[in-house]
């Protein structure tokens, strides 16, 4: 079950990162509206750390998102580096 946290926390993350495609349907930006804003991103990570993911675990993967090349498409999305280090500095807080 650890498993699925860490991938879930990793899915949350590449998705809020992310943001949305510019040709967006109604739905996709009412649910990224509804659920992809900092507080609930944060709390969805939260949730993942209450069933077995580490801390250190969501910094290591805040981190290898900067420089892995399997996410080589996420420098493209605006505002990337501003969400990333919003998290970053959500969970360094936490860390303390």
């Amino acid at each position: 079950m650890r498993d699925w946290h860490v991938k879930n926390m990793e899915a949350t993350i590449v998705k809020y990162v992310r943001g949305l495609p510019e040709n967006a349907t109604r739905y996709q930006k009412k649910m990224h509206r509804r659920y992809y804003k900092l507080e609930r991103v944060c709390g969805r990570i939260k949730y993942d750390i209450r069933h077995g993911v580490k801390n250190e675990e969501v910094i290591s993967f805040l981190n290898k998102i900067k420089v892995d090349p399997t996410f080589c498409d996420l420098p493209d999305s605006p505002y990337y580096l501003e969400r990333l280090n919003e998290i970053k500095a959500h969970f360094n807080e936490a860390e303390s």
